[in-house]
């Protein structure tokens, strides 16, 4: 049984779920070894964007928990 109240909720959770699995995928593709730089700066890159990107929604959560 969920405990999401409403639908905008759950789409928050879902999304932030999404990018949290994103994020750790990223931080194991640095374990691979041989990593052009370029590859390794792709990967940061992506890390940062991610990181933007959960930041807001969680911001955006709280908000939404705390109302």
């Amino acid at each position: 049984m969920s405990t999401v109240k409403n639908k905008r909720d759950k789409v928050l959770f879902d999304d932030l779920k999404d990018e949290c699995v994103k994020f750790i995928k990223l931080m194991n593709q640095l374990d691979v070894k041989n990593l052009t730089e370029d590859q390794e700066e792709e990967i940061l890159g992506e890390m940062f964007a991610s990181l933007t990107h959960l930041n807001v929604h969680s911001g955006l959560l709280k908000k939404q928990i705390e109302s």
